[in-house]
């Protein structure tokens, strides 16, 4: 996950506020050590802290159309850029970066194309043509972007506030499945697909049936399949924080059965790497047994709770908030993130978003109807921005680490809230616990993704 910063409408543009735009931009060096970059353009600058996950080679940051009319900074990964560049056949492409398909998307489409792109993403884009720009961030909000606005008029825009907080008079969260319009001068929402899957509807004929077809429970949400082989796009290291939890499990499960047939297998191996942190954990033993039943490469860190304490401090600088619960989570994540770097891994998979789409907080066992237990789940699912994303992305960028969440695909999320609410509650009279359908889906009797062991997919 990168690290961008830009600024349009600057009163000054001297030297010296090109020195402040670089040295603004190095506090974001942590999401992306790999290399530098700095456009500007009269009273507009795009920066650029990049992490080398695709093209590590010649993908650097900002990003350009043909006559470089068009510049573009993005933190993220575009999953479908190999299907957009063969509709962009008369464009000539100048790297192998998922992310360059965004300038040649502006210069075929205008700003109407940001639905078109399939994964986690905040950008900025200027057209030096007329010097109007664009910002977008993802449908869910897994990367982080804010704007704020300096006393002089600028706008700015960047992965963290701490990019931000010394020069601007005031700035916010951006508001994910957003665009910003500096020719409108306003947000214009753009995922409608998404928004139709995650609004309280309460119309029962819209859900998908699966009680009329018992033996079609898997089906659909094995489609999580897809999410796991999609993110599994790199020219890098990587592998799955597994916790031995039923989310983490399923997907290394899905990522250790399918990698020895991907692309990526012929770079890095068919073997996956897992990793678990804290020592006593519950966890620790359920991790290990899936680990042993998939076949990857496991490794254990430990670290003590004092240890935890200790790095208290820097956990609230890097995630930039003070909620007690992202804090507690957000702990052992960021300090096994530095150890996973150590490993030479740089990209991870991870099990975010499924409490949220399949109601798995304990909380949800009093869900007093289907109705209200669907309500809740799409309240949790549009929070996810404020809470479990921006934990899992801010705790691993500071040390340079991605983390891509596969539940938060968005083709799997329209298909996970389209299910009749009715089969996600918890209802121990028939013995469904939390997230019955989804353990339901992966249970296969011929080929099980997991083990039987009671406590190895809790």
């Amino acid at each position: 996950m990168c690290g961008i910063l830009a600024v349009f409408g600057c009163v000054d543009n001297s030297q010296a506020k090109r020195s402040r735009i670089i040295e603004l931009s190095r506090r974001l060096r942590h999401r992306g050590p790999d290399w530098s970059g700095l456009h500007c353009h009269q009273d507009c600058y795009l920066a650029h802290q990049h992490l080398a996950i695709v093209d590590p080679t010649s993908g650097d940051q900002p990003l350009y159309n043909e006559d470089k009319t068009v510049i573009v900074t993005v933190s993220g990964e575009i999953y479908n850029h190999k299907r957009l560049r063969e509709m962009l056949k008369s464009h000539q492409f100048r790297t192998g970066s998922d992310c360059e398909v965004i300038a040649h998307l502006y210069e075929e489409y205008g700003e109407d194309f940001v639905d078109m792109l399939d994964g986690m993403f905040s950008f900025v884009l200027l057209d030096t043509r007329d010097k109007s720009f664009i910002a977008a961030r993802d449908a869910i909000g897994i990367t982080p972007l804010y704007i704020g606005w300096g006393l002089d008029g600028s706008v700015w825009f960047a992965s963290e506030m701490e990019a931000l907080s010394d020069d601007c008079e005031r700035f916010i969260s951006f508001l994910p499945g957003h665009i910003y319009s500096s020719k409108q001068g306003l947000f214009l929402f753009f995922s409608e697909g998404l928004e139709d899957g995650i609004t309280p509807h309460g119309s029962q004929s819209r859900y998908l049936q699966l009680h009329k077809i018992p033996e079609f429970y898997g089906r659909p949400l094995r489609r999580h399949a897809f999410a796991v082989l999609k993110r599994l796009m790199t020219d890098v290291p990587f592998g799955v924080l597994l916790s031995g939890g039923l989310d983490s499990s399923i997907v290394a499960a899905v990522a250790s059965r399918h990698l020895a047939n991907s692309e990526v297998a012929c770079q890095w191996g068919s073997q996956l790497h897992t990793c678990i942190g804290l020592k006593g954990s519950p966890d620790l033993k359920a991790a290990r047994e899936v680990a042993d039943y998939i076949g990857t490469r496991h490794h254990e860190f430990h670290f003590t709770v004092q240890v935890g304490i200790d790095a208290l401090e820097e956990v609230i600088y890097h995630i930039e908030t003070y909620d007690v619960t992202t804090i507690r989570a957000s702990t052992p994540m960021f300090l096994m993130s530095r150890k996973i770097k150590s490993l030479g891994v740089k990209m991870v998979l991870s099990g975010e978003g499924s409490d949220e789409i399949f109601g798995g907080y304990l909380y949800f066992h009093k869900a007093p109807n289907k109705k209200e237990f669907h309500e809740e789940t799409c309240r949790k699912i549009k929070a996810l921005h404020l809470y479990d994303c921006l934990r899992a992305n801010k705790s691993t960028s500071a040390w340079g680490l991605e983390a891509r969440v596969p539940f938060l695909d968005k083709e799997f999320i329209n298909m996970a809230m389209s299910i009749d609410p009715e089969w996600k509650m918890i209802r121990p009279d028939l013995g469904r616990i939390e997230k019955w359908v989804r353990r339901n889906a992966f249970d296969d009797d011929q080929k099980p993704y997991l083990p039987k062991a009671e406590g190895a997919v809790q």
